[in-house]
């Protein structure tokens, strides 16, 4: 009885030491959400992806149904990509990924949930790859931007029906203007 759980205890140390859980490499969940997207996978990108990013999915879902081109799946093929080093700060993790062809970088975002790395690729990541892009684009005013949308993002309802609507509309326009311009680039 004693050689048999020796016999379990070791066969069970051994599967776990082998075993690389790629759920605990920021890398392994974005390669994997890039071959989902690839593929039209929208079902397998989720399993993938953040809670809140369910909405911005079943977007991408819509658009991908109505897009007969490959344009819009072209972009995720890892072949195309090289994906950089993860940065992990806590339970956030920023992953640079650039066309091997030219072409401008951008930051991936993922967040640990459940004990797991999940593509964040929901409203607020989608802002910050934006932002990104429009700090290395050299855009001004893309922190001042950046810095007013975190600090309403975090204002409750009763907060924001105090504040001036003048200056806040006006802010508003302000704010989509460069968000309009940033969209743009993205495409390029």
């Amino acid at each position: 009885m004693k050689n048999y759980f020796i016999l379990i205890m070791s066969i069970f140390c051994i599967s776990i030491t082998s075993c690389k859980n790629e759920t605990n490499d920021p890398q392994a969940t974005l390669s994997k959400f890039f071959d989902a997207m690839a593929k039209k996978n929208i079902t397998a990108a989720r399993k993938l992806c953040t809670e809140e990013s369910k909405s911005m999915l079943d977007m991408m879902e819509m658009g991908m149904k109505m897009d007969t081109s490959k344009t819009e799946t072209n972009k995720y093929d890892k072949n195309k990509v090289e994906f950089g080093e993860a940065k992990i700060e806590g339970d956030k993790a920023t992953i640079n990924v650039k066309p091997k062809e030219g072409g401008e970088s951008l930051n991936f975002y993922l967040k640990k949930e459940k004990k797991e790395w999940k593509v964040a690729f929901d409203k607020n990541s989608m802002m910050e790859m934006g932002m990104d892009k429009m700090k290395n684009d050299g855009i001004e005013n893309a922190d001042s931007i950046a810095k007013s949308m975190d600090e309403m993002k975090d204002m409750d309802i009763n907060e924001i029906k105090k504040m001036d609507m003048d200056s806040l509309r006006e802010g508003l326009r302000e704010s989509l203007k460069k968000l309009d311009s940033a969209k743009r680039l993205l495409k390029k």
